[in-house]
């Protein structure tokens, strides 16, 4: 079985700035994955010419199921506004994370998430950039019930706040929020969180621990793969870690094979 987590970065390129749906698929194919969360992934912006990343990865992996799951309806950093139902938003902009797996799945369950209340200093790249204070965005945890040859196994994607202190009670909620699901349990995404504080407040086992960020020369580890510790001995052991290069985002995948 192969896991694995990337943040898309909306599917673009830092090379040229563009979104390629071949690029993407290639990307994704080489990931090979099982199971794939994916972390800021769009549907129907024009940035990413009004694309459905989720099924653009799932086809690739030739998946049985996917899910897309919107965190806000409009374009983050733009004009956006939180769902106030569960229709995801159809027919308008949105963007939050994605769930793809090789396994039927039972069930799916969204859990929201939401943003931190005041706005927070973050250093944007670039010529034009620096310390910017930015609003907060709505976030989203998706979980799904899936059969796999191990049995059922509860996999669930998300992408965290990058508050400091609000995406640990973020991660807090989504703990509690896995375990009314059945076990075993796996937490897939992008933390904003490096590996040793995500560990401690989640209080779970880390399936691959490596640098993930920024993609060319990773120095931290944003992007996890989480077990609870309690069903740590319900799955097979871990053969590999890795964090291959990839064509798109500023982020690496990270992949974990078990036996």
């Amino acid at each position: 079985m192969r896991l694995a987590t990337f943040n898309l970065l909306h599917g673009r390129s830092p090379a040229d700035g563009l979104v390629d749906p071949d690029r993407l698929t290639a990307a994704v194919t080489a990931l090979d994955a099982d199971i794939l969360a994916l972390q800021e992934v769009d549907r129907d912006q024009s940035r990413s010419g009004h694309l459905d990343l989720t099924a653009i990865a799932a086809r690739a992996l030739h998946a049985t199921e996917h899910r897309f799951a919107a965190a806000v309806v409009g374009t983050p950093g733009e004009h956006f506004r939180p769902l106030t139902n569960d229709d995801d938003g159809h027919g308008e902009p949105c963007y939050g994370v994605g769930l793809i797996s090789r396994y039927p799945a039972r069930t799916w369950q969204v859990t929201r998430l939401r943003p931190a209340p005041i706005r927070s200093p973050v250093y944007l790249p670039g010529p034009n950039g620096g310390l910017v204070l930015l609003h907060d965005e709505p976030r989203v945890l998706l979980a799904a019930v899936l059969d796999t040859p191990h049995g059922p196994l509860t996999a669930a994607a998300t992408h965290l706040s990058f508050v400091p202190g609000w995406n640990a009670h973020q991660l807090r909620q989504v703990v509690r929020a896995l375990r009314t699901l059945p076990a075993p349990r796996i937490l897939l995404g992008d933390l904003n969180l490096p590996a040793g504080a995500a560990r401690l407040i989640s209080g779970w086992q880390p399936l691959g621990r490596q640098p993930t960020f920024p993609a060319p020369q990773p120095r931290v580890q944003l992007d996890h793969i989480l077990i609870d510790r309690h069903d740590a001995h319900r799955l097979p052991p871990v053969t590999a870690v890795t964090t291959p290069v990839s064509t798109i985002s500023d982020h690496r995948p990270l992949v974990v094979d078990l036996t």
